[in-house]
């Protein structure tokens, strides 16, 4: 039989943390009822932020999208002028 393991990292402020917790380990228990669920388990970690809020890969590949939109707009604006020019 092929198992599936599913990870799942969310962050909160800790003050809600045992909330969050709580809420994670009812919707587990929920999801038992249904589903065949093997172990796991939730930690809590807690970290000090920096402030400095990161980009993610998929912010800087939706980024990528559009400055390369942007380069092939300009270059078709250019393409036309310089047909232009020549007819």
């Amino acid at each position: 039989m092929l198992y599936k393991k599913i990870s799942l990292e969310v962050i909160v402020i800790a003050d809600e943390a045992e909330q969050v917790v709580a809420e994670l380990n009812a919707a587990l228990d929920q999801m038992e009822e249904t589903y065949t669920l093997f172990g796991g388990d939730i930690q809590a970690t807690a970290f000090k932020h920096s402030g400095i809020r990161r980009i993610s890969a998929l912010a800087h590949s939706v980024a990528a999208v559009g400055t390369a939109t942007d380069a092939l707009r300009t270059a078709r604006k250019n393409v036309a002028v310089a047909l232009r020019a020549v007819i």
